[in-house]
């Protein structure tokens, strides 16, 4: 049992922030039914159905950015295979516990259509860089309007970022040698981040969208900012798959920094989880074939922080 314990200690770490955050969001549901359920009433069908395709649209910024990064490299995947692998991991990361990471599933599925495994190993590690640096590009519109909220709360958070900083920049030294093959084709990175910033795009369009059907009428890029910041305090390892730590983080900047009503930026919060839920699900259609052909663990990957996007 004990052997157990501390073979799994970071899961159940984060089974543990996973329920201690549900238990938060329950409480806050519970103290704002009433006016929770006005928000919701407020959001219309034709509204919803923007949002998801918005969010859907963005999607193809995302398959986008790993073409181009597995193409340049040589790899002559077809565009269509590409979309498959990347639909099923955002499937895996979005449904699927971290233990199978979505990263595991596009990198068991390139070595099944027998694509070079070192090639696309730098690929993936290259996709996430790139990803985070996209969504750096945004956090000062957030940074900026938040900073006197968030300084009330920087000493209390100083024994948790440190640790967490260290994994991030741990994670970009293991992955500087990934881009050696681009390096060479800035071309290649320079259309990789344009892709980045037309999956955020639509990602902030998304949440916009939510936001003003809520009533609420703040601008697009304080949107854009605030996401951006909840963005990277999901992807502090304290719960699975960022369940729970993404709407609670949210939920505050929404009401703190953008001014909205507590029920409203919780239900904002849920709402595009949902959203990115059903965004994801195309990617079930192609999971069995990748989890057959899945032989070995996680251990093929490098180290990752748990990025969703």
């Amino acid at each position: 049992m004990t052997d157990w314990v501390s073979k799994n200690r970071n899961y159940l770490l984060r089974l543990i922030g996973t329920a201690l955050a549900a238990v938060l969001i329950f409480l806050l549901v519970q103290r704002e039914w009433v006016d929770i359920k006005d928000s919701i009433r407020k959001i219309s069908l034709p509204v919803f159905s923007m949002a998801l395709a918005s969010l859907l649209l963005s999607r193809i910024f995302v398959v986008l950015r790993w073409h181009v990064l597995l193409r340049s490299a040589g790899v002559q995947i077809a565009f269509s295979r590409t979309a498959e692998l990347t639909l099923t991991g955002l499937f895996a990361s979005n449904y699927l516990p971290t233990t199978i990471g979505g990263d595991v599933i596009r990198l068991a599925g390139a070595m099944r259509l027998g694509y070079d495994r070192a090639v696309c190993l730098a690929s993936i590690a290259a996709d996430r860089v790139i990803g985070m640096a996209g969504m750096a590009c945004a956090v000062p519109f957030g940074l900026i309007p938040a900073w006197n909220v968030l300084g009330v709360y920087m000493g209390a958070q100083s024994s948790v970022l440190p640790p967490f900083y260290q994994n991030v920049l741990g994670f970009i030294r293991r992955s500087v040698q990934s881009f050696s093959i681009w390096f060479r084709q800035p071309g290649a990175l320079l259309f990789s981040l344009l892709s980045t910033w037309g999956n955020m795009i639509f990602i902030f369009g998304s949440l916009y969208i939510l936001i003003i059907g809520l009533g609420e009428n703040i601008s697009y890029g304080l949107v854009a900012g605030i996401w951006s910041l909840a963005y990277f305090v999901t992807i502090i390892p304290v719960s699975i798959n960022g369940y729970g730590v993404q709407e609670l983080s949210l939920t505050f900047l929404l009401s703190r920094v953008a001014g909205m009503a507590p029920a409203t930026s919780l239900t904002a919060a849920v709402l595009i989880r949902v959203l990115f839920l059903l965004a994801s699900l195309p990617g079930a259609v192609f999971l069995p074939t990748v989890l057959a052909a899945m032989s070995g663990s996680n251990e093929d990957l490098p180290a990752l922080p748990d990025l969703h996007e």
